[in-house]
């Protein structure tokens, strides 16, 4: 094998399939990047077994050459150096060369590398895909849908199911979840299929995995063209695809948690509400619980207070709007408030409670495609 790329693409590309390269695989072959040069372009492929991500630079893009292709071949190089290397090569172009015993030489500019490489015919096959089921959405709206559900999934393996966001489709919409069993995220959006039939339920893609995937999604309307099958999962971006394993296991039936009669409502603004949790949390986080207390007052005015027995006590009174409904006490954890507020791109939210010991809700103020569920402490 014998190429020269550009540069800058190289190193673009090698960082996103990096992505899905463990340093903790037991199987050697897969700490590396795998190439191949054909009569096309230039193909490069990461994997952990899990999840894989190819991609592909084609000799020529909008007329402009971007790899020569002097020989084709396949050589399968350790991601931990060739990532660095080519990142901190000093020349515009790259230079790389195949020979004997996979050994391969790196050039560029004055700088000269030689890095003993793997057989590539143990590198494993990408799974090849009945694409049966299809839909797509932007890329941005994609990566907002991640952004919006994935810091709810669990981090404990004791429910390996709730450490992914679950997907499913109902009326032509799709409907995305996420939940610890604490507290659950849900946004719903319209899906472009040409199966007007499209359904599925129960494709449960591991959190670590979307979160790798909003990492190379980009802030454009570019579709993103999703295939579902049994036990995979593909986005395919342009030229590059992402492949994950999907999640075993029954993922609970959400839609009966979140509560549609509430005895309380009110509105507040966002980031007031972000500041004013963040300062009763200075003292709360002491406790480890995090725990905040939130009294409605009468008169379109709540109270926020927060005690941590070592240190002291706070208190704050914050206005609301659009009041309705008894008056409350409840107590919340105050990380998991702020963690979902963080990614609420309205200016005002509505909280919904039920009861002092029953989950509340909290919206968008002018978006009715996604909630937060909560479940309250018991402080007593």
């Amino acid at each position: 094998m014998h190429v020269i790329i550009e540069r800058n693409r190289m190193v673009h590309d090698v960082q996103h399939v990096a992505k899905a390269v463990s340093s903790r695989t037991t199987i050697p072959i897969l700490t590396g990047i795998k190439l191949v040069a054909d009569a096309n372009g230039l193909t490069l492929t990461g994997s952990d077994s899990d999840l894989s991500i190819e991609s592909f630079i084609p000799k020529e893009e909008n007329e402009r050459e971007i790899v020569q292709i002097e020989q084709a071949g396949s050589i399968v190089l350790q991601s931990k150096y060739f990532a660095e290397i080519v990142k901190k090569l000093p020349g515009e172009t790259i230079e790389i060369q195949v020979h004997d015993q996979f050994a391969a030489t790196i050039r560029s500019g004055s700088s000269v590398f030689t890095l003993n490489g793997l057989d590539p015919e143990e590198y494993p096959r990408l799974p090849q895909l009945k694409e049966d089921l299809i839909f797509s959405l932007p890329q941005d709206m994609l990566r907002n849908i991640i952004r919006q559900t994935v810091f709810a999934v669990s981090t404990q393996e004791t429910r390996p199911v709730l450490t992914g966001v679950n997907i499913e489709t109902e009326n032509g919409e799709l409907i995305c979840t996420a939940t610890d069993s604490h507290r659950l995220a849900m946004r719903k959006t319209k899906i472009d299929s040409q199966d007007e039939g499209l359904e599925f339920k129960n494709v449960v893609i591991p959190g670590k995995s979307l979160q790798e995937l909003s990492k190379i999604l980009e802030d454009t309307s570019d579709l993103a063209e999703i295939v579902v099958t049994e036990n995979q999962i593909l986005f395919k971006l342009g030229n590059l695809l992402f492949f994950s394993r999907l999640l075993e296991g029954k993922y609970p039936v959400t839609s009966s948690m979140i509560p549609t009669q509430f005895k309380t409502s009110f509105v507040v603004k966002t980031k007031e509400l972000v500041h004013t949790l963040e300062r009763a949390m200075l003292l709360s986080r002491e406790a480890k619980n995090n725990v905040i207390n939130v009294k409605t007052l009468g008169d379109n005015q709540i109270e926020i207070t927060s005690t941590s027995q070592e240190i002291g006590k706070v208190t704050e009174k914050m206005a609301t709007d659009q009041f309705e409904g008894d008056e409350i006490r409840i107590s919340f954890n105050g990380k998991n408030i702020l963690d979902a507020l963080k990614v609420v791109d309205s200016d005002e939210v509505q909280i919904f409670l039920t009861g002092a010991m029953s989950p509340f809700v909290i919206r968008p103020i002018d978006s009715d495609h996604y909630l937060h569920l909560f479940s309250p402490v018991r402080t007593y």
